[in-house]
């Protein structure tokens, strides 16, 4: 059967990286748990058991799981229907002097949730040095548009002007956020290690004859050889589900970021002021021959929706572990763990792309700017005009009744603001009309933007991604496939 007549999920077939995929693949997981059951016989031999040197041998000389094996392990799960007790039996076959001692003193949750932590760490690792680099491409287009005056929008109506690369900074300090969040979680996991049936290790105590230094000095030697600091506290059957919503939570918290920032864009590109790369041979519409559509943009604002709703699945798969463990996690974590991380790299991947070409037409943001200016200009007009002893209430009424006709000409008959022409035609105003143009300079209303931007990059972000540094220089644009 050929792979395009089953079912592949897209987030693989199409969005996500090689290197995320083999963190999550069938081979890697069932040769992560043989790697986790050769330091177990490891550490057992070296605290006194009794296990031969040609058993740990055979077992180190067969840690990758072949397509033969694989078969082996399907065909004993038929018949067994437990995929850890098959893989054991797999595992057997291959390093027989080990066969009696593989899994010793261990449950299942010993290599499946082990291994979970350790997918958990890598994917985290293959996170946050390309968020870090989303961020720094970021930050240099903020520095570079920080003097560019722009409309700002609440209510998404026209509002007090920014700058282009002020806005790019509010986008770059949600996403710093989350990366300080993703970054908390990925230093705060720990390992499982070995605890036996309900965390009690009571079998290891068995094994060992009462001594729980000796455990204790297992689970020091499975943390250094799997890299973690040390061992949750408490454990269950599992590690707490927890756990995973903690992860969960800050990979959600960066989807509703980047549906914030596309979504941004989007109305950017619908006003023609900025918009995503465009590509030469690119199709906007199978239709509409004309059109440029931001599709990376919706692409990350539909990976984002989805990645922000796996912690409702995380809360919901803790809330439902009752006392020491139900089963009813093993289906969904399957599911949604390496989904989860699955879509949190193929958004970095599209979003980094994005980026790294964004388009900025300083002509449109200019009119865009004129158009409301004058009406942004009045405060400023009434101010003088209080300064040279006029009376602030007269001032305002005057502004009021032209800013109304000047209103209607750019809403009822489709022309332009002529607010100023006006103000400039009315003598009220003639002891600040040479003063006029000038207050029109754009710049006049941007505030501090250009000195916010700088300090915001130069501290904040400089801090943050110090740890990625070698990671940004080196790192090149992002191609996508699709």
């Amino acid at each position: 059967m050929s792979a395009n007549d089953t079912y592949q999920s897209p987030l693989a077939s199409r969005y996500s990286s090689a290197e995320m995929k083999k963190i999550f693949s069938n081979r890697n997981r069932a040769s992560t748990w043989r790697q986790l059951w050769l330091w177990l016989a490891e550490g057992e031999k070296e605290l006194g058991l009794d296990i031969s040197d040609e058993a740990i041998s055979q077992m180190a000389e067969h840690l990758e799981m072949t397509d033969e094996c694989f078969k082996v392990a399907s065909e004993e799960e038929k018949k067994r229907r437990h995929d850890v007790m098959a893989h054991v039996h797999a595992f057997g076959q291959v390093a027989p002097k080990a066969a009696g001692i593989i899994h010793w003193g261990a449950t299942s949750c010993y290599v499946t949730d082990n291994a979970e932590l350790i997918f958990m760490k890598n994917a985290l690792d293959l996170v946050l040095p390309k968020l870090a680099t989303i961020i720094s491409k970021l930050a240099d287009f903020a520095i570079e548009y920080k003097d560019m005056p722009t409309l700002g929008f609440t209510h998404y109506q026209p509002a007090q002007l920014i700058t282009v690369g002020r806005r790019a900074a509010q986008w770059t300090q949600d996403l710093l956020m989350d990366l300080e969040d993703i970054s908390r979680v990925r230093d705060d996991l720990r390992f499982r290690g070995a605890q036996g049936t309900t965390g009690t290790q009571a079998s290891f105590m068995e094994i060992f004859h009462e001594d729980g230094d000796k455990i204790d000095k297992l689970n020091e030697f499975l943390c250094k050889k799997a890299g973690f600091p040390s061992c949750y506290s408490i454990s269950t059957q599992t590690y707490t589900r927890k756990v995973d919503l903690r992860v969960a939570n800050a990979l959600s918290a960066l989807g509703g970021t980047v549906q914030k920032i596309t979504s941004d864009i989007r109305h950017l590109a619908n006003r023609k002021e900025l918009e995503e790369p465009f590509e030469k041979d690119q199709i906007g519409s199978s239709a509409m021959a004309y059109k440029r559509n931001p599709m990376r943009c919706e692409r990350i604002a539909g990976l984002g929706r989805f990645l922000a709703n796996q912690n409702k699945i995380a809360v919901d798969t803790f809330a439902a572990q009752w006392m020491e463990r139900t089963l009813d996690d093993s289906a969904i974590r399957r599911i949604m763990i390496p989904e989860m991380f699955l879509s949190a790299d193929a958004i970095c991947m599209t979003l980094d792309n994005v980026v790294s070409g964004l388009v900025v037409y300083p002509a449109r943001i200019h009119s865009a700017v004129m158009e409301e200016l004058p009406f942004m200009a009045t405060e400023n007009i009434i101010m003088k005009l209080v300064a040279l002893g006029k009376s602030r209430q007269d001032a305002h009424e005057e502004i009021r009744v032209l800013s109304h006709q000047a209103s209607d000409v750019v809403k009822k008959e489709g022309g332009k603001n002529d607010l100023i022409e006006r103000i400039k035609k009315t003598e009220f105003f003639q002891p600040v009309w040479n003063e006029i143009d000038a207050m029109l300079d754009p710049k006049n209303f941007i505030g501090r933007c250009p000195e916010q931007v700088t300090r915001f990059c130069s501290n904040d972000v400089a801090k943050a991604l110090a740890p990625y540094k070698e990671h940004i220089t080196k790192s090149k644009n992002v191609e996508l496939t699709v």
